[in-house]
């Protein structure tokens, strides 16, 4: 299996290069980022961290102190916007209560222990969790989304109804623990999967050598 994710990974690596993903200035930009992106696209995300850039409120203090209904309208354009403001708030309660408003101070723990902990937090979902663990903190935690499940079932690797855990649970059960790694084949999935893995497949000039059952590595 070890060899076939291997494979997977330096055939989408020659296609499309390294994606320098997640493009943020810093940590708590991506922590912000993955809330916000819950349910939206990239671009609504951009625009609402524009909006929190331009009134200074991309900070885990600026967020604190704002009132719910203002940081809900900043972020309008990430749509969900009421439901996200809350979210947003609830993680930087968190931040504060138990890491004292630190996110240096929050990824210095054991990071399986942080998942848990952050699983706990409202409106941090798994992918969510996993988004803040290998994009913001640098630990080897790998992100599974619509796109590497749509895929990896395609490929015959997991089943089409398989929970997060166990599709999570391909790479990390078969792949080394490396951060970097899983950040570059996160990034390489994604990318993908918005040019030819989408839910109508677009199989030509794939280079996964798509056919119309299934992936076909060559």
């Amino acid at each position: 299996m070890k060899d076939r994710l291997l494979e997977i990974y330096d055939l989408l690596l020659a296609r499309y290069g390294h994606r320098h993903w997640w493009p943020a200035e810093t940590p708590f930009e991506v922590c912000v980022g993955a809330i916000l992106t819950q349910n939206t696209n990239w671009g609504n995300v951009e625009k609402a961290i524009a909006n929190l850039k331009r009134d200074g409120l991309l900070s885990p203090e600026a967020l604190r102190d704002v009132p719910v209904a203002v940081l809900a309208d900043v972020i309008r354009p990430s749509g969900f916007f009421n439901v996200k403001s809350i979210r947003l708030k609830a993680f930087v309660a968190h931040l504060f209560d138990h890491h004292g408003g630190s996110l240096e101070r929050m990824f210095a723990g054991e990071w399986r222990k942080l998942r848990e902990e952050l699983l706990g937090v409202p409106g941090i979902g798994r992918e969510t969790c996993d988004s803040i663990l290998l994009y913001a903190g640098g630990k080897p935690s790998f992100v599974v989304d619509a796109y590497t499940k749509r895929l990896f079932s395609a490929l015959g690797l997991v089943s089409e109804k398989a929970d997060y855990e166990t599709v999570r649970s391909l790479f990390m059960d078969n792949l080394p623990a490396d951060h970097r790694f899983y950040n570059e084949y996160h990034a390489l999935i994604v990318h993908h999967g918005k040019e030819h893995c989408r839910k109508r497949p677009r199989c030509a000039g794939c280079p996964l050598h798509v056919c119309p059952s299934a992936i076909h590595l060559q």
